[in-house]
């Protein structure tokens, strides 16, 4: 049997990989846990920890490794208690190979534990850019140059990696395997969705906002989010709103929406069934924030995007994404474009650039398939690829 490790330490990567831990836990032939940190297991952050357990997945161990601060120090330390308390965990279990999602320091963890314990890795959704100078990015292309192989969703990726020195070879394109459950999902309607909210909530016609810090633009993450909440209510447009995650700079986003909340046109959550997720997701009137899901996802349902800031600026984006400036006009002018019939009709007849929805079997039989194991060892010379790709491209 083969053994298989999900490394998962926020709410965002577990929710990407959902659908792939579904087959794989589901497979006869394949033995799969899931190793649980960070805000997984704070309730400051929504414990979705019990969302895993209620997945039914099986749990290899939870790490008890973010500290409750909220400064790059903090990211840090947090990192390396993780690190240090997933060595023995992972060497203990031995699996035959540890798979890991997305950008933030727990991959780069992933792909360290794997490069040095020998133990072979696949990185899902490398190969990205964002040229908003925040550290996620050098993480993600660090840790590909640490894993085994790589699952990504589109070319472009693909030429991304082998231009930093991975080989062909060790890039599988297939989609973005998140956009599966938006393709498969049935949502509750409008009204029974608004019907969950609590007593007093007023958000007919609401736009869903998730807003993040950025590292260049921490200091004004606040009041950048306190901007798109009156921008929106400018428009007379109600907001159902996250709380944002745990890079530096959170906690100035958590007193703004702990200023509102009491607000009958302002709702804010920290987690939700992802059910009732994906159904407030679906019956928004746009999504809006800088949350890498306008980028990628927004577009399968389809929803008009407003990305405010410099998050995700350089990602490959459709015809649904409006980059925004962060204050309060702009943001404005930005809403009053995406609500525009002209500028919706075409986003109710686009196609998402990143997949089709059919992703995550494809991944699977990747996963299932391959020998890792035959390819743990990274021999090949970054020089040597370019040169043979740089000859490649002359020939033809």
């Amino acid at each position: 049997m083969k053994k298989i490790l999900g490394i998962t330490a926020i709410r965002s990567d577990y929710d990407l990989m959902s659908g792939l831990y579904s087959l794989l836990h589901a497979d006869p032939d394949i033995d799969l846990r899931l190793m649980v940190a960070g805000a997984h297991l704070s309730s400051s952050f929504g414990r979705s920890v019990d969302l895993i357990h209620r997945d039914g997945f099986k749990i290899l161990g939870e790490i008890e490794s973010l500290i409750d601060g909220d400064s790059p120090r903090a990211r840090l330390k947090s990192a390396s208690i993780f690190l240090q308390s997933a060595v023995d965990l992972v060497s203990n279990w031995n699996p035959d190979l540890l798979i890991f999602a997305g950008d933030r320091e727990d991959v780069l963890i992933g792909g360290m534990v794997g490069a040095y314990l020998r133990i072979p890795s696949v990185h899902f959704f490398g190969g990205d850019h964002e040229r908003d100078g925040h550290v996620d990015s050098v993480v993600r292309h660090a840790t590909s140059k640490l894993a085994t192989a790589h699952v990504v969703a589109i070319e472009e990726h693909r030429q991304r990696l082998i231009s930093i020195g991975e080989a062909p070879a060790r890039v599988f394109v297939c989609g973005s395997i998140a956009l599966d459950k938006f393709k498969q999902f049935k949502p509750l309607s409008n009204s029974e969705l608004l019907a969950r909210l609590p007593e007093g909530k007023q958000l007919e016609g609401y736009a869903l906002l998730i807003f993040h810090p950025v590292d260049a633009e921490e200091q004004l993450a606040g009041q950048q989010y306190e901007n798109i909440l009156l921008a929106l209510r400018d428009h007379g447009i109600p907001v159902a709103g996250s709380y944002p995650n745990t890079d530096p700079g959170h906690s100035s986003i958590v007193e703004v929406t702990q200023r509102y909340e009491t607000e009958t046109d302002c709702w804010f959550f920290k987690n939700l069934e992802r059910d009732w997720f994906l159904s407030l997701y679906k019956n928004a009137r746009f999504i809006i924030g800088n949350s890498s899901s306008g980028i990628l996802e927004a577009a399968s349902v389809p929803l008009p995007a407003i990305n405010v800031g410099l998050r995700q600026k350089g990602r490959l984006a459709g015809a649904n994404v409006i980059f925004s400036g962060a204050d309060r006009g702009a943001i404005r002018e930005s809403i009053s474009r995406a609500l525009q019939p002209s500028f919706r009709d075409v986003v109710s007849r686009m196609t998402n650039l990143y997949g089709d929805g059919n992703s995550t079997p494809k991944a699977y039989q990747y996963i299932k398939s391959t020998d890792f194991f035959a390819m743990r060892f990274k021999t090949e010379d970054p020089l040597w690829l370019r040169n043979a790709e740089v000859g490649k491209a002359a020939q033809s």
